[in-house]
């Protein structure tokens, strides 16, 4: 339990020494965020996700197989939106990566423009948004969402991937004592399940009582927060900055 709770504060509080500096926090937070895209994009957009590709690779199936509720263009929209995601956020990390500060903020830019315009389709849209207002939806946050991964990908603050839980689920379990490990990394892992976990609630909660707009909005604001917050921490180029820190 001790090791438990040391690794839940240092990861949502780094000590000064941390390789990683505020990353830790700033990825739980953009964890957060996923759960709320998706859960808007999941509820809002006709059963479809803008951030689990491996679930809209699912959905596709479902799909071809005639299964209601589920959409072939709108699957095949979000996974061709979210690559195309992550060739901006590559050409961010090939541009950015030296400098972990300046990454995560140009690339928290770069998804804040997205989610912006996200914010103000889902305003000038009916509820829930229909046709032409839909597809632009997926594109645009798959886009976001894309980006995200591939610099998170770049950045690689270990056990938070921001976007997939299925190897942290399975890290749990299989390092756990009765897996015959030592339950390593288990409070990271923990935080990050339970911030895509409330993140997907409150999503699910403000879309079924007030829409898609409102999650959206919240996501926006986190987005730029952990951007200004990364370029702040990072402007003196501390140690955690540096890529071989």
């Amino acid at each position: 339990m001790s090791q438990f709770l040391t690794e839940v504060r240092q990861t949502l509080v780094p000590d000064r020494s941390d390789r990683f500096g505020p990353l830790p926090p700033l990825f739980i937070a953009l964890t957060f965020v996923t759960g709320l895209v998706d859960a808007s994009s999941y509820l809002m957009l006709g059963h479809v996700f803008v951030a689990n590709m491996t679930g809209n690779v699912v959905f596709l199936g479902f799909a071809i197989a005639g299964a209601h509720g589920f959409s072939i263009a709108a699957s095949l929209t979000a996974l061709v939106s979210f690559g195309a995601g992550s060739v901006i956020g590559g050409r961010i990390v090939a541009r950015q990566s030296p400098h972990r500060g300046r990454h995560l903020a140009m690339a928290m830019t770069v998804q804040s423009a997205f989610l912006a315009i996200a914010v103000v389709l889902a305003f000038v849209s009916a509820n829930p948004p229909q046709s032409a207002f839909r597809y632009a939806l997926i594109v645009v946050l798959s886009l976001a969402t894309g980006g995200q991964n591939a610099n998170a990908r770049k950045l690689a603050v270990p056990e938070l991937t921001t976007t997939v839980l299925t190897m942290t689920v399975t890290g749990i379990g299989a390092d756990s004592a009765l897996g015959g490990g030592q339950g390593s990394k288990s409070g990271r892992r923990l935080l990050s399940i339970a911030a895509m976990f409330i993140g997907a609630l409150e999503g699910a909660v403000l879309v079924i009582h007030t829409g898609i707009a409102p999650p959206l909005t919240i996501a926006l604001a986190i987005t730029v927060l952990v951007g200004l917050t990364s370029y702040v921490a990072g402007r003196s180029d501390p140690p955690w900055t540096r890529t071989d820190g």
